[in-house]
C-alpha cells in the first residue's frame, strides 16, 4: 500500500495495488474508488482531504503484548 498527499490540491490518494486500472467508480463528489478486472479495489482518491479531516490521519500504534 502507498499512500500520497498533494498539498496544493488536497488530494489523498491510497494505492492498494499495482494492479492495472480497469474501472472507476465515484461514491460522491470526493470519493472516487478504482478497481482491477476482477473486482479488487485498487486506489482510493480523496478530494479535499485536508478540509473533510482525512490527511493528516492519526497513526495508533498497537501495544506488544
Amino acid at each position: 500500500m502507498r499512500t500520497t498527499y498533494y498539498d496544493e490540491d488536497d488530494i489523498l490518494v491510497i494505492r492498494l495495488s499495482d494492479k492495472p486500472i480497469c474501472r472507476e467508480v465515484s461514491q460522491d463528489w470526493n470519493t472516487h474508488i478504482s478497481y482491477a478486472e476482477d473486482g479488487t479495489a485498487v486506489e482510493i482518491v480523496l478530494l479535499d482531504a485536508k478540509a473533510n479531516g482525512a490527511f493528516p490521519c492519526q497513526i495508533e500504534h498497537a501495544l506488544e503484548a
